[in-house]
């Protein structure tokens, strides 16, 4: 059983070299297995043979010797990079020689397992053989018949347990993480009439998922002066009947006042209740709140009790299932490699998909069996690349396989969950201003340089490093090609990582083992969750509901010429004044208290129907055909009179 090297590259055996990576023999000693004796005669015998060659010229002491092995090659000519610059050819080809590997390569020979070594400890020595007895007495399980069974018990069981997670509560009831009643900036129109009704006579039942209290916000979203963001947006909660802004998530509100759990999910029963003044943030359960001294047309309070049943969210009782099925398999019934592979790809979708990090709720399986078919591709290549070289040299110990396999697997297909603490999401530029971003990246590249490492030494020592290189090089010319097209970004999906660094992992050795089983996991998750997503994206759609580096409107009222309290009025610089006229803007409009308040082409606003008596809130945007550009941060008008300027840039 071939377990070391990929059948369509040609092998080094021991005493052989592979013609693709390796010269030639350079000479007749090079390719002769000789005795001493013989070897010495043969020497006489060149040495005798050889011509006169007379001594080097005067100033001519550095060229390379014509007898030396670089003026034995064929490529060797005086005219050459080593005849004129013979410094200079020396450490380049001392380097091409290190990274070309030793001659033969080193084969990599089939690893003993850890669980049977001999272990000494001052005069005692242990062996535990575990492995051995191990296989001896799970022998009897691996009859494929009890597989089959243990399969299928296994569908069935998932069935069940997908049923009570998702499928008994009233499909209308479920609602996302980020689920709210109003939409950011000016996209509920005019005086919020696209988010109305915004008092309901009757009460709303909803059931949340898990894990919500993960979900936070990834650009920075306005609420009065203050700017929140790397948090989940919940407004108030903070009163005496715990009254929430209509624009706070819904589920993550839910967890701040203890109706549901964050772990678990569950349901509860909102009332709206229209206009409410001064929310007041807290912490709580985790979660904190902003607060908001003004107005605002809706909001809502959550109510003692809730007829929706079956609300609990079991992803975590799915976890400990798949992780037990995976186990048992790896240590018990020990299937073929293959099988035992495609049983890790399959368990590992469909848990993302119905159970980790599904893409709704509850689950849509349409959409999972349509990015089924071609992972089932991607991994197909995936083995004939990496996985049929590693997996089948560790079925000798079970044991230690499944340790190295799962150790990686499993945190790959969590990886939504494990990375939940790292805040680096887009692998873009604005994620290194969160807290501890720096740190988590320095740990994470420390990580992958060792790991890189690693693999490059063990290509260099089997004489396959020419070859990735080359292939690496062509795919990173492919790249910078493609980030260079206009209008399109170039954005690497952590599925894509998976992808590009499988190749790399096709050697027998346990950090092969460990790597590509995250890798596979993590591959697994991003198209599980996401989909094959396109490396290639617009500014829009990495921008998500970041500023669009628009111009932005100046008020001429200020600290300065403040509204007089009889007049009331704010007003602010017309396009022509602003100079922007050749950016077509043609139209403004004014956010108050987070609620757009007037659209068109005037140039004050009357603040005769606001309630003087609280402080409010003013954002002014240009506007195309209707469309608003970037909104100011908020001007403040005290109830005192006094106006205090924005700050300079978007909100």
């Amino acid at each position: 059983m071939d377990t070391t090297l990929p059948p369509s590259i040609p092998r080094a055996t021991s005493g052989s070299t592979p013609t693709s990576l390796r010269d030639q023999p350079t000479s007749t000693l090079d390719s002769l297995e000789l005795g001493p004796t013989s070897q010495a005669s043969l020497l006489r015998s060149v040495d005798n043979s050889m011509p006169d060659i007379p001594p080097p010229e005067q100033g001519s002491e550095h060229l390379p010797d014509p007898t030396s092995r670089h003026a034995q090659q064929p490529w060797y000519h005086p005219n050459t990079l080593a005849q004129r610059y013979p410094r200079t050819w020396n450490v380049l080809f001392r380097i091409g020689s290190y990274l070309r590997g030793p001659i033969p390569p080193e084969t990599l020979h089939r690893p003993n397992s850890i669980f049977n070594r001999k272990w000494t400890i001052g005069s005692q020595s242990i062996t535990l053989n575990l492995e051995t007895r191990w296989l001896k007495l799970t022998r009897r399980l691996g009859w494929w018949p009890l597989l089959v069974l243990f399969a299928v018990a296994y569908i069935i069981s998932v069935s069940f347990l997908v049923r009570a997670s998702w499928f008994l509560t009233p499909q209308e009831a479920f609602v996302g993480c980020t689920s709210s009643f109003w939409l950011p900036k000016d996209q509920c129109g005019l005086d919020g009439q696209d988010c109305a009704p915004f008092v309901a006579e009757q009460p709303m039942e909803f059931r949340c998922p898990a894990s919500c209290k993960s979900v936070i916000l990834a650009n920075i979203r306005a609420v009065g002066s203050e700017e929140v963001v790397y948090q989940p947006l919940v407004v108030g909660g903070g009163d005496a009947e715990a009254t929430y802004r209509g624009d706070s998530w819904i589920c993550a509100s839910a967890i701040h006042a203890g109706v549901i759990s964050n772990s678990r999910g569950g349901c509860g029963k909102l009332s709206l209740i229209g206009n409410f003044t001064s929310f007041v943030g807290t912490v709580s359960n985790g979660i904190r709140s902003t607060s908001f001294p003004s107005i605002f047309p809706l909001t809502y309070r959550f109510l003692p009790t809730t007829s929706l049943n079956h609300c609990t969210d079991l992803r975590d009782y799915g976890l400990v299932v798949n992780i037990l099925v995976t186990v048992l398999l790896f240590s018990v019934f020990q299937p073929a490699s293959i099988v035992l592979y495609w049983c890790l790809v399959c368990i590992g979708h469909w848990h993302v998909t119905l159970f980790s990090d599904p893409r709704g709720e509850p689950p849509p399986i349409s959409d999972a069996f349509g990015v089924f078919l071609p992972t089932l591709f991607v991994a197909y290549v995936f083995w004939r690349v990496a996985f049929r070289h590693v997996l089948p040299v560790f079925e000798h110990c079970p044991l230690e396989r499944m340790v190295w396999y799962l150790v990686g697997f499993w945190p790959g297909v969590l990886f939504n969950i494990t990375t939940e603490k790292i805040p680096i999401d887009r692998l873009l530029g604005e994620d290194l201003r969160r807290p501890g971003a720096i740190t988590a990246l320095v740990i994470l590249s420390i990580v992958v340089l060792v790991v890189v490492l690693n693999q490059l030494q063990t290509m260099r020592k089997t004489g396959w490093l020419p070859v990735y290189a080359w292939y690496y090089f062509l795919g990173f010319l492919v790249l910078v090609v493609l980030s260079q097209l206009p209008g399109l970004t170039l954005r690497i999906h952590h599925f894509f990582i998976g992808m590009i660094l499988m190749p790399g992992t096709a050697f027998p050795t346990r950090i092969s083992a460990v790597a590509q089983s995250f890798l596979l996991g993590m591959f697994i998750q991003g198209e599980s969750r996401w989909g094959f997503d396109s490396i290639l994206q617009t500014t829009a759609e990495l921008r998500r509901d970041a500023p669009l580096d628009s111009s932005i409107p100046g008020f001429l009222t200020s600290s300065t010429y403040p509204p007089h309290m009889s007049n009331s009025t704010i007003i602010w610089k017309s396009i022509e004044t602003a100079g922007v006229v050749s950016e077509g803007w043609n139209g403004y409009s004014l956010i108050i208290d987070d609620v757009e308040r007037y659209s068109g082409t005037a140039l004050n606003f009357a603040l005769t129907a606001l309630d003087l008596a609280i402080p409010h809130f003013f954002r002014l945007a240009y506007q195309r055909d209707g469309v608003s550009g970037d909104y100011s941060k908020a001007a403040t008008l005290f109830p005192n009179g006094t106006f205090l300027d924005p700050l300079p840039g978007p909100s």
